[in-house]
C-alpha cells in the first residue's frame, strides 16, 4: 500500500462529507466537544468501515487523533514538524479571510512531514515511480524478430545455465537422511520446523531443476517452446520471476538476479543446519515459514517448563553485539538477526530507536533474543509496537493457516518518543506510527 499502510484504499469526498457534518451536528449540539466520539466516528466509521487490515486502524486512529484534539484549538498549534501547517491566527470581524489568506499561501504539494513521514519518504516515493516506469519500459520491449532475438536467446540461456549450476552445486534436501538426523523430539521441536522447511524448499528446487534444462533446450530448438516455457523466457529477459517458480516459493519483491542469490543464500542456511546442527543465531530471513520457527521457540519453552503454550509469549531484548559473535544459545529462546527497519533506525548510543539518518531508507537491525514468559503482561510505556512483515509490501492475505502471507508477528522496541495507547489499549509511539515504522525480513533488492 502507499507509505504508512498496508493496503491502497478509495477514500472519497463523501467521508470527508459526512465527517464534516458529524462536525458540525456536535460543535452545535454539545456544549463541550466529545472529541473521543469524534476519533471513533472519523477513524472507525466514516474512514474506517472501508479499512480491513487491523494494522491500517491502528494508522487511522492516530491520524484522526492529531486533528481531534484540544490543542487544535489554540493559535499556532503544529500540524507538522517544521511549522508550515499550524492553526492560524484569524481575524475575529473577517475570519473567513483569515482562513482563506492562509490556505492560499500554503505549498501546493504537502511534504511528507504533515503525514508524520520523514524526508526520505520522498526518496521513496520517486524510486517507486522510477521503477514502475522501468518495468513498463521492460514490458514494452520486443520479443522477436531478426538478429536481436538470437543474442536474446542467448542472453536467457546463459542467465538460465548460471542458476542451473549454482543449484545443481546445492541440490534436493534428501528428506529420509534428514528425518534420521533430526527426528521427532518431545524437548526438540526444532528437528520438526527443520524437516519441514526442507520440504517446503524441496517443492521449490523440483520445479527448477525440471523446468530449467527444459528452458535451454527450447531455446536452442531441441524441444518444443511450450506457453509455459515461453513465459518463463519472457520472465528471465526481464529479470523477473517465472511465475511457475512463484507460485511454489516464499513471498520475494527482488528481480530474478537477486532472488538466485538470496535463494542461494537460504539453502546454504539450511544446509548449515543439517550438517553442523542448529545455530546460535538464527537467520530468520532464510526461513520458508518463520511463524513455524517462533512456534517452535515457545513450543520448546512449554514443554520444557510444563506449561500450557498459550499462556507463553515473547521478551524482545536487543543484543547490542553482532551475530557472530554469539558463539552460544541462550538457555531459553532463540537469538535472530536478518531484520530491517524502515522509518526509522536503531540507535545503540540511547537504546531507542531514532530518526533515520538523510538517505537511508533502511537500515539492519540488531540481533534480538525471543525470550519466552510466561503469563506476560503488558507494557505500560517506553515501546513502539513494531509489526514484522516479509517483504516490503506489507499486504498479505489470510493464508489456510490461519496466518497472513506476509505478516509475521508483533514486537515491542525500546522508544523514547509521545507514548501513547493504540485503539487495542496497549502501549505505544505516535511518532512512529504515523511514521510507519516497521521491520522486514528481506528488502526488493
Amino acid at each position: 500500500g502507499p507509505l504508512g499502510w498496508n493496503i491502497p484504499y478509495e477514500f472519497n469526498d463523501t467521508d470527508l462529507d459526512i465527517s464534516l457534518g458529524q462536525l458540525e451536528m456536535f460543535l452545535d449540539q454539545y456544549e463541550h466537544i466529545p472529541f473521543a466520539e469524534l476519533v471513533f466516528l472519523s477513524s472507525y466509521i466514516n474512514y474506517g468501515g472501508r479499512v480491513t487490515d487491523y494494522i491500517d486502524l491502528r494508522t487511522i486512529d492516530i491520524i484522526m487523533r492529531d486533528f481531534y484534539r484540544p490543542e487544535v484549538l489554540e493559535e499556532g498549534h503544529k500540524f507538522s514538524d517544521d511549522g508550515t501547517y499550524v492553526s492560524p491566527t484569524f481575524d475575529p470581524a473577517n475570519p473567513h479571510k483569515s482562513y482563506t489568506e492562509y490556505v492560499e499561501q500554503l505549498p501546493l504539494i504537502a511534504g511528507p512531514n504533515v503525514f508524520g513521514l520523514h524526508e526520505n519518504a520522498n526518496i521513496t516515493c520517486a524510486n517507486a515511480e522510477t521503477f514502475g516506469m522501468f518495468d513498463t519500459l521492460l514490458s514494452l520491449q520486443s520479443k522477436a524478430g531478426g538478429g536481436k532475438s538470437d543474442a536474446r536467446d542467448e542472453m536467457i540461456g546463459s542467465h538460465a545455465k548460471e542458476i542451473e549450476e549454482r543449484l545443481m552445486k546445492r541440490g534436493m534436501f534428501d528428506m529420509d537422511a534428514i528425518r534420521l538426523m533430526y527426528p521427532i523430539m518431545y524437548n526438540e521441536s526444532m528437528n520438526t520446523v527443520l524437516v519441514q522447511e526442507c520440504i517446503r524448499y524441496n517443492k521449490l528446487i523440483d520445479v527448477m531443476e525440471e523446468s530449467l534444462p527444459m528452458l535451454q533446450k527450447a531455446l536452442k530448438g531441441l524441444v518444443v517452446l511450450s506457453k509455459e516455457l515461453e513465459a518463463m523466457a519472457n520472465s528471465v529477459a526481464m529479470n523477473s520471476v517465472p511465475a511457475a517458480w512463484e507460485n511454489k516459493a516464499y513471498p520475494s519483491m527482488k528481480p530474478l538476479g537477486a532472488w538466485a542469490d538470496d535463494l542461494m543464500a537460504r539453502l546454504d542456511f539450511i544446509i548449515d543446519w543439517v550438517e553442523h546442527n542448529a545455530p546460535p543465531v538464527f537467520w530468520i530471513s532464510g526461513f520458508y515459514f518463520p511463524q513455524a520457527f517462533l512456534t517452535g521457540t515457545r513450543q520448546n519453552y512449554a514443554r520444557k517448563m510444563q506449561y500450557a503454550i498459550d499462556t507463553i509469549s515473547f521478551d524482545y531484548p536487543i543484543i547490542d553485539q553482532p551475530w557472530e559473535t554469539l558463539k552460544t544459545k541462550p538457555a531459553d529462546g532463540a537469538y535472530i538477526r536478518g531484520l530491517y527497519m524502515e522509518g526509522a533506525r536503531w540507535n545503540p548510543e540511547i537504546r531507542s530507536i531514532d530518526d533515520s539518518l538523510p538517505k537511508q531508507l533502511f537500515t539492519s537491525f540488531p540481533v534480538m533474543l525471543m525470550s519466552p514468559v510466561k503469563d506476560r503482561q503488558p507494557t505500560e510505556k517506553g515501546v513502539y509496537r513494531c509489526p514484522i512483515y516479509k517483504i516490503l509490501s506489507r499486504r498479505g492475505v489470510l493464508a489456510t493457516t490461519g496466518h497472513s502471507t506476509n505478516f509475521v508477528m508483533w514486537t515491542e522496541v525500546p522508544s523514547n518518543r509521545t507514548h501513547v495507547l493504540n485503539y487495542e489499549k496497549q502501549a505505544d509511539q505516535e511518532e512512529w506510527i504515523k511514521a510507519g515504522v516497521a521491520c522486514f525480513c528481506a528488502l526488493n533488492y
